[in-house]
């Protein structure tokens, strides 16, 4: 009988964990199926620039795994059941598997009622539908001085130069930025006529405005709100451990330190990187915590060694609009360097980086060479060490 796997969730980690079971895996072994509500890979990186106006190129994910023998199913994953390991869809199908990959990732946390949010593709389509709606001189408020309000604020700003935007953090702008990030990054702003609210914390939204925890009104025909990002909460109605935040709590090799056959990975695992780190929520995270997860079950399951978790960080990046950016120099467990790069060389790099993470998605395949190997029988012993 074939040892069924089953991935959760066809972002950026689940994708690539997928992509890359299939080439370490026997077919005559192993089925991989790989779950997702959208039947496209939405490139999560660019819903700014979808909100905006501008189209990204299609991708469906039976195109995409066509050949590799990856099973594409498009559905709502409803809930787990890890103790019987069965996974369960809206449409009322059941899927067993003896390895699940769980990345169903996250999503915009509590948006209020009368904001937008660029966390996915609706989201993101229903703003880009209100911008275009949105006369001259109106007003645009992006709540949340992280990446993406950042990158939201000033995309909206380029394309839109007619708007009034502003941008309410509630520290400093930029403040976890070197010192040369933070001075491009306000100089950016100033040239795009955004204005910045720093220390600044949206208690409410209105229709038409916001108003701060020290009793201002700011005015907002539109909110964008990206305060903050929430994990699917799915995991936490499981008997998987998870986190405060509701992530799976896993071990080095990103296998879930209570239920041996389900791994997490991206933005829904609770993980740390070869230094020992906690990843933060990002498609830097992501994608290495996938293939590494590939990886060790491949790993486990054709009696080879397991791999280290390598997982670091060299860079942080920040598009502000089309042609500037800032790549912010890190060390591998995330810590600022003094340096970093601007300008339209740091808004190449980062359309580089963007391009490459959708690549390594598109083309399963092409990625690494294909070493697929059988498993070896149930009670065999496997290796545990690289």
């Amino acid at each position: 009988m074939k040892h069924r796997i089953v991935v959760l969730g066809a972002g950026y980690a689940g994708a690539n964990a997928a992509g890359r079971l299939a080439k370490r895996l026997h077919r005559a072994d192993t089925e991989i199926t790989l779950v997702n509500a959208d039947p496209e890979f939405v490139e999560r990186v660019r819903m700014h620039q979808l909100a905006t106006g501008q189209d990204l190129k299609p991708r469906l994910l039976t195109d995409v795994f066509e050949g590799t023998g990856v099973r594409v199913r498009i559905g709502q994953v409803t809930a787990v059941d890890a103790e019987r390991r069965i996974v369960a869809l809206a449409d009322g199908d059941r899927i067993a598997y003896d390895t699940l990959v769980y990345a169903l990732g996250s999503t915009a946390a509590a948006v209020p009622e009368h904001a937008h949010s660029v966390a996915g593709k609706a989201s993101a389509l229903r703003l880009r539908d209100r911008l275009a709606d949105l006369g001259a001189g109106g007003t645009v408020l992006v709540v949340g001085g992280g990446l993406t309000g950042i990158e939201a604020a000033t995309e909206i700003a380029e394309a839109r130069p007619d708007l009034e935007v502003a941008l309410a953090a509630r520290g400093g702008l930029g403040d976890w930025l070197s010192e040369k990030g933070r001075d491009h990054l306000r100089t950016a702003f100033d040239r795009l006529g955004i204005t910045v609210h720093e220390n600044t914390a949206v208690t409410s939204v209105e229709p038409a405005a916001a108003t701060t925890a020290d009793g201002r009104t700011l005015p907002a025909q539109v909110t964008v709100w990206t305060a903050g990002f929430a994990v699917h909460p799915l995991a936490a109605a499981t008997t998987l451990t998870v986190a405060e935040t509701g992530q799976i709590v896993v071990d080095e090799t990103m296998r879930s330190v209570s239920h041996p056959d389900v791994y997490a990975v991206g933005d829904a695992a609770y993980a740390r990187g070869g230094q020992g780190t906690l990843l933060r929520m990002s498609c830097a995270s992501g994608i290495p915590s996938a293939q590494l997860a590939a990886d060790v079950i491949a790993a486990r399951l054709t009696g080879r060694p397991v791999p280290e978790n390598k997982i670091g960080y060299s860079i942080q990046c920040v598009s502000l609009g089309r042609h500037d950016g800032v790549i912010q120099q890190v060390t591998p467990d995330d810590q600022v360097k003094p340096s970093a790069m601007t300008g339209k060389t740091a808004a190449r790099i980062k359309e580089l980086v963007c391009r490459s993470a959708a690549w390594s998605v598109a083309h399963p395949t092409m990625l690494m060479p294909s070493r697929r190997r059988h498993t070896v029988p149930a009670g065999e012993p496997v290796a545990t060490a690289a």
